[in-house]
């Protein structure tokens, strides 16, 4: 959970001073319906894994400003002058008092599709936006490389080795989003102990060149954790480390771990060792930059690992590390109308409206297509045989709780069968290519209708 929940000034200022803006324009009791989605995929990505959505939740409904916030901002110079005594009684007083909605998550998502929705009195509205955005894209990001790498193993277990190569909070988020997607555990202790995911490690290579011999080192490793004994054997030479661990240890070895190297080829001649010493029951784990595509290449040969960690190409998303989600402004209820908005910039266009998205499946469940519909027109008219399964769904009404808040374990779940459910094209790793590659979202003929009213009144018609 983020250190900053709940916090109002884990925001952009901007939020602020358009807060204040909206309050002394008397706009305050003006409704605005926004929605978090991204308008395309990161190049190199055909589906992603949202994550982060039940925190935003939990954001909202701790959502205060304090004292000391209040008083900090009184002070800061861009918002002095609009910090007058009413708009501070509006800021002790503040709560959010909409209604959230959001798509489950662990539920794989395409472009344009929402993943939450906020209908707000717009102050309310306005103010969710960046820690929403901060906490949804990081999270993603991460839970989407990693579901690659579950894909990659092939039913091998991956554990997340990532904390020094990111920020100490970041690290955390990123142990949880990992295991989201399916990952086996972390060598995070703090997320370990913040959400219950199994810690999982080594000794480090400091511990070998701490002793004088590396039989020594790997003795007294073991004399301490006899029961948990997985050794670093690629300090000097990997065979031999192999060697001097199955006969220190024998038949209580769990396991060796290799951290460099041709790590296939030695694999396959560190098992022959480990069988031939008398430890066939260890474990050979792999690590050293890995990422979905050499590890799928590892697995493709036939090497014998049982196991592999990844760190740096995960928490960092090396091929992809920023996601684009964005939080836009939908409809406008001033009292007098609700109107559709749209934002038709270049590069930067969005569908008309408040959405629901629909995903078509067959009977057993496995994906087709979506279909991204205005909310009040129903799902579609299908084919026999196909079900329509609307993603978006009530979690804040008025400010309280509709929905329990999912377990990791129900993530972690609705993670793998949302991954199982997918064409087996959309799990490729290569990136998407042509439009055979990418999943398939349709708008409905009645969104593209409303969204072309609202761009003649506001491009053609000169608005």
């Amino acid at each position: 959970m983020p250190s900053t929940l709940g916090s109002a000034l884990a925001t952009d200022l901007y939020q602020l001073t358009m807060a204040a803006g909206y309050f002394h324009r008397g706009m305050q009791a003006h409704v605005a319906t926004c929605e978090l989605f991204v308008r395309r995929l990161p190049k190199p990505r055909r589906f992603l894994l949202a994550l982060g959505l039940d925190d935003v939740a939990r954001h909202l409904e701790a959502l205060r400003f304090t004292a000391e916030d209040i008083a900090f901002l009184a002070e800061l110079p861009p918002l002095k002058s609009a910090m007058t005594p009413a708009f501070q009684a509006y800021l002790r007083d503040f709560r959010f008092t909409g209604d959230l909605w959001s798509i489950p998550e662990g539920t794989v998502v395409f472009e344009n599709e929402p993943w939450l929705r906020v209908r707000a009195p717009i102050i309310e509205a306005q103010i969710v936006e960046t820690f929403a955005l901060s906490l949804v894209n990081h999270l993603t990001m991460v839970g989407s490389k990693a579901a690659r790498v579950v894909l990659a193993a092939g039913g091998r277990a991956c554990v997340e080795f990532g904390t020094r190569r990111t920020h100490a909070d970041a690290a955390v988020d990123a142990a949880r989003a990992a295991y989201a997607a399916g990952f086996v555990g972390t060598s995070n202790v703090e997320a370990a102990r913040r959400f219950g995911i199994p810690v999982l490690g080594t000794a480090a290579h400091m511990w070998t060149m701490a002793h004088a011999t590396e039989e020594e080192a790997f003795r007294g490793y073991f004399e301490v954790f006899p029961s948990s004994t997985i050794l670093l054997i690629d300090t000097y030479n990997t065979p031999r480390g192999a060697m001097r661990a199955a006969r220190v240890c024998r038949e209580r070895l769990r396991g060796v771990r290799l951290d460099s190297g041709d790590l296939g080829a030695l694999a396959r001649e560190v098992r022959g060792i480990l069988d031939a010493e008398g430890a066939g029951q260890a474990k050979i784990l792999a690590s050293g930059d890995l990422n979905e595509h050499s590890i799928a290449a590892l697995v493709a040969s036939g090497a014998p690992i049982d196991t592999f960690g990844v760190g740096t190409e995960l928490v960092c998303s090396v091929d992809a590390p920023s996601l684009g989600g964005v939080y836009k402004l939908v409809e406008l209820d001033d009292g007098r109308e609700r109107r559709p908005m749209a934002k038709f910039s270049e590069g930067k266009g969005s569908f008309a409206g408040v959405h629901q998205t629909y995903r078509i499946t067959d009977a057993d469940g496995r994906f087709d297509r979506d279909v991204l519909a205005l909310d009040d027109e129903g799902p579609p008219t299908l084919a026999g045989g196909q079900l329509a399964h609307a993603l978006l769904a009530p979690v804040l009404v008025g400010g309280s709780r509709r929905a329990p808040v999912s377990s990791l374990d129900e993530i972690r779940a609705r993670s793998a069968a949302s991954l199982a459910a997918l064409p087996a094209v959309i799990r490729d790793l290569a990136p998407p290519q042509t439009n055979e590659d990418r999943y398939p979202v349709e708008p409905s003929a009645r969104l593209r209708i409303v969204t072309d009213e609202v761009r003649r009144r506001f491009v053609a018609d000169g608005a």
